[in-house]
């Protein structure tokens, strides 16, 4: 086992226990409205509330568009995913609990929105078939910095619920750039170019790269790119949520 590894392992269950610790004060409470909630994270008004994907986007980027139809952009200049898999809009009130999970260490919205990430899989057969599940790395860092990867915590669930193999160490993070939320949108791509490693041959794979936001979707289009360059066949993006441009 890594150093890496086990470090991950280390910090994840100490945030875990943090989080869980966290959780306990408030179980019977909604995390959004704070009403009696039966024991889970939202009551059944605020998760009837959070701000679902449309059905008509582009099947590359999840991007709206009016008849459900592949994107001017992405048909000038096809990103190296195949397909990208969003359950919701980037907005409120869902922004709050994204917020709430990386930075709050309420790490139970994991598991609630691993299930969100995994009826989606579920629910759009062929479009998320898939050999192996790959969350998005974090530079060791960063890592160190949060106590752990949110993009792992979610596909742990994803990959037991779906059978599928979860591996978070065939890819790593080797560039330690600026957050990508503090630069402007044309300068992500170049911001993290060459960020990421991969440390085995993947031919013939199918990925599925998690993520909990997609903004520009840089930093996935370069992981899948490095996913591809090591043989990947096809990568497809599943995140919790989608930015609007």
């Amino acid at each position: 086992m890594s150093i890496l590894t086990q470090s991950q392992g280390l910090l994840a269950r100490a945030a875990r226990l943090a989080g869980c610790a966290a959780d306990a004060f408030l179980a019977q409470d909604c995390l959004l409205c704070g009403q009696a909630s039966g024991g889970e994270i939202l009551c059944a008004a605020c998760a009837d509330d959070l701000p679902r994907r449309p059905a008509l986007r582009c099947p590359r980027c999840a991007l709206p568009t009016a008849l459900g139809e592949t994107c001017g952009p992405c048909l000038a200049h096809p990103p190296h995913y195949d397909r990208t898999l969003a359950v919701f809009d980037y907005a409120f009130p869902l922004d709050k609990l994204i917020q709430a999970f990386k930075y709050g260490h309420r790490l139970a919205l994991a598991a609630c929105l691993g299930k969100e990430l995994t009826r989606l899989a579920q629910a759009s057969g062929p479009e998320s078939r898939a050999d192996l599940i790959v969350p998005l790395p974090l530079h060791p860092t960063r890592l160190r910095e949060r106590g752990f990867n949110q993009a792992l915590e979610l596909a742990r669930p994803v990959a037991r619920a779906l059978g599928l193999p979860l591996d978070f160490e065939v890819c790593t993070r080797i560039r330690h750039t600026p957050a990508q939320a503090g630069l402007p949108w044309k300068q992500r791509g170049k911001n993290v170019r060459g960020a990421f490693h991969c440390a085995r041959d993947l031919s013939g794979r199918r990925i599925l790269l998690v993520d909990d936001v997609m903004t520009t979707g840089a930093s996935l289009d370069e992981c899948a790119r490095t996913l591809k360059r090591h043989g990947a066949a096809e990568v497809t993006l599943l995140v919790v949520a989608r930015t609007l441009p």
